[in-house]
């Protein structure tokens, strides 16, 4: 006797491949291989006794029938998600495991604590945090939520929402402007020592709004590169030049003064921050009190 045939085996590889538009897309956001994605669908067509997809070496589309039941699965996925949120709706406390990744130094100062914090909230929250100045794939590397500094890329794969700016100032050490003089605007900051950022032998340079809030690049003189910003800060504290940094790194400084900001940009120059999850029907209560806490959290630590 033949076991009766799963009804949903193949439904879910078929309506992310008309989602996404390809096999090998859904295949990547179902973190499957492009064959294993084909050979459910083709399953499925032989189970159903119809053709779902024409296809050819260029591209794809839906028959008539492929079409009529994309529509029905999605009225059932979508029951199902209504299901799936109902529930988690019910459930009052935060529950299972988060897993997310941000840049190394932002994550330690800023995130790292509101996540300690966090989790003295929901003692049935669990969080893994990866640190890492490296682009983190969501799907590839199986998280949840990164937190990502600068432009995004285009992905009809992901949402993203906004933090806020990461805004960057030009600062130095009392000591180094008594021996060398304030420069008082961009344009003087020829003929000073600057500490810059630098990796594989490659100099950032540093980057300002002009007065028509057009963004600019400025080559300074420098003695001291280095591929880590809190070194810069250290060296900023030597008094050895001064140095371009993200104002939450070197809010405290500026409050005590043993770092000071050199002057005011009309235009403040900085790198956007997002927070950025795979697109999903609905976003589970575990994930977004995450997502809540560092919407709320973290615009006023950028703003410092």
């Amino acid at each position: 006797m033949n076991p009766k045939p799963d009804r949903l085996s193949g439904i879910e590889d078929f309506v992310a491949a008309v989602d996404a538009g390809s096999f090998a897309l859904a295949a990547r956001r179902r973190q499957l291989t492009r064959s294993a994605v084909a050979k459910s669908i083709a399953r499925l067509e032989a189970r159903l006794g119809v053709r779902l997809f024409l296809r050819t070496t260029r591209s794809q589309s839906l028959t008539e029938d492929g079409q009529a039941y994309y529509e029905r699965c999605q009225r059932v996925f979508a029951e199902l998600d209504a299901a799936d949120a109902s529930m988690d709706a019910a459930r009052q406390t935060p529950a299972g495991r988060v897993r997310l990744s941000m840049p190394v130094l932002f994550g330690r100062m800023c995130v790292g604590p509101l996540l300690l914090e966090l989790a003295r909230l929901h003692p049935q929250l669990a969080l893994e945090a990866s640190f890492s100045d490296r682009y983190s794939d969501l799907v590839d590397e199986g998280l949840d939520l990164v937190l990502r500094s600068g432009p995004l890329r285009d992905s009809a794969t992901h949402v993203a929402r906004r933090v806020g700016m990461q805004r960057m100032v030009v600062c130095a050490a009392p000591a180094y402007l008594a021996e060398q003089g304030w420069p008082r605007s961009v344009d003087e900051l020829a003929g000073h020592q600057a500490i810059v950022y630098g990796r594989g032998g490659r100099v950032k340079p540093w980057e300002f709004n002009d007065t028509r809030g057009q963004r600019v690049e400025v080559a300074v003189g420098s003695r001291f590169c280095f591929d880590d910003l809190q070194m810069m800060a250290s060296a900023a504290h030597a008094g050895v030049g001064l140095t371009r940094l993200p104002v939450w790194l070197v809010a405290d400084a500026l409050r005590e003064g043993t770092l000071v900001q050199l002057f005011d940009e009309p235009f403040p120059f900085g790198y956007e921050l997002h927070v950025v999850w795979p697109h999903t029907r609905y976003l589970p209560l575990k994930t977004r009190v995450v997502v809540d806490l560092l919407l709320e959290k973290l615009p006023p630590l950028l703003a410092a």
